[in-house]
């Protein structure tokens, strides 16, 4: 985890010139050729090009340069399966409909230092009267649970991970379950927060700061973007609820895979999951980018028997009116708007994309047992294949104004959407 100020300091966002970038380059002779194949006017697109489409030689150093039109396009190399190499160049970009871009890319061994719109915060500590440390990965027992230990032993419960838009945090303690936070600015939060000045956990984050604050009741859901096995009519939590002292899973392995300006990946292993008389090997990985009020998740399941239905999860917990169901593009939209926030205090609107192409409708959860107080898309999975989908959160107190509006979140749902849809086609020269 890279150590950043402890202060909240708003971004500045400012064009940043190839001229200025002061970084010994390497000389390269590729091109890369970025096309919008759609209709549409697409925003902050984010586009990934893997080590071997690239295949170049010289682009051994850090950190990559993309120069269109004499300004760079902010970019980072990401190291995916931890080898010490990097796997992937990502970066987002604007395009108008069918646009077409001759992107220039050089690397470079010094950072360059684009605004930083993206990262991950992990602490935790080792005993009830030690102080949190940072941390980039984390090994938990079935019988290292909160209630098990007697004390919480991470910060903010589990990591948290965020863009220039909206932060969220998974429950490492045996939950498995996704909160949001609601900001107000477009800045990255403080490293403090879910700690005191002794460097103990603390719950300080449920009150409103000039940044934001927790938002979202969970309750016994698993909250937004969480997910369970259906079995034979049976709705299986990955994970328990608070008050339970074993697990039921095996193994959980966490760690951050990238922490960058552009991009921030983290990854969950789930060994030996018991579900249903079942044991299941669960991979999990969570990636978030600039410019849009959500992440995106991706899971496998080894173990599966072929009557298995995955369910993505969305919390209903103060939600009064009707669920929308939208199909958009390669998505169907589950889409909720309301009071949503605790005591019903705020609007927030909340909502996950999941395939089309494998969406079986949707049931509610059971107000009583181990998970609750949720919608649940149903979705075909096939065993060791991955299946990804999206959760977005937009509070009225984001900076973008709007959100207060149900017809509002629908529509910038529906668009996004159809933006993640949007193919972009990439060709090296």
């Amino acid at each position: 985890m890279k150590n950043k100020a402890k202060f909240y300091t708003p971004l500045l966002i400012v064009p940043i010139l190839f001229a200025s970038c002061k970084v010994a380059q390497q000389s390269s002779d590729k091109v890369i050729i970025v096309k919008n194949t759609s209709e549409l006017t697409l925003s902050q697109k984010e586009v990934s090009i893997t080590r071997n489409k690239l295949s170049s030689e010289n682009l051994t150093n850090a950190f990559p340069i993309l120069i269109f039109k004499n300004d760079t396009i902010p970019a980072q190399f990401n190291d995916l399966n931890g080898d010490g190499k990097w796997d992937e160049l990502f970066f987002t970009a604007d395009f108008s409909p069918n646009e077409e871009k001759r992107i220039e890319i050089k690397s470079s061994n010094t950072d360059p230092k684009f605004p930083i719109k993206t990262s991950v915060r992990f602490g935790k500590r080792e005993a009830k009267d030690l102080p949190v440390h940072a941390d980039t990965q984390e090994v938990l027992m079935a019988n290292q649970v909160h209630k098990k230990l007697g004390y919480q032993k991470y910060q903010t419960d589990g990591p948290t991970w965020e863009n220039d838009k909206v932060g969220f945090r998974h429950y490492l303690d045996g939950r498995n379950s996704k909160d949001v936070f609601g900001k107000k600015l477009p800045g990255i939060t403080p490293e403090n927060v879910g700690i005191n000045s002794k460097g103990a956990v603390e719950d300080n984050y449920h009150v409103m700061y000039d940044w934001g604050r927790d938002i979202f009741p969970v309750g016994n859901s698993v909250g937004l973007g969480g997910y369970a096995l259906l079995i034979d009519n049976k709705i299986n939590r990955l994970g328990i609820l608070g008050n339970d002292t074993i697990n039921n899973v095996e193994k959980t392995t966490f760690k951050i895979v990238t922490e960058g300006p552009i991009n921030s990946v983290l990854s969950y292993h789930y060994e030996n999951w018991k579900a249903s008389g079942n044991v299941y090997q669960v991979q999990e990985t969570t990636s978030i980018w600039p410019g849009m009020y959500g992440y995106k998740n991706t899971v496998s399941i080894e173990g599966l028997k072929g009557k298995e239905t995955f369910l993505a999860a969305i919390s209903n917990l103060n939600n009064k009116n009707p669920l929308k169901v939208i199909e958009a593009g390669d998505w169907v939209c589950l889409i909720q708007h309301d009071y949503l926030t605790y005591e019903r205090q705020w609007i927030l609107g909340t909502a996950i994309l999941v395939p089309k192409s494998s969406y079986e409708g949707y049931i509610e959860a059971p107000k009583t047992g181990q998970l609750t107080d949720s919608y649940l898309a149903k979705l075909k999975i096939e065993n060791n294949k991955e299946i990804s989908y999206y959760a977005v959160a937009a509070w009225e107190l984001s900076a973008d104004k709007g959100f207060n509006d149900s017809a509002f979140f629908t529509q910038y749902v529906t668009d996004l959407a159809k933006q993640l849809s949007a193919k972009i086609k990439v060709d090296i020269k």
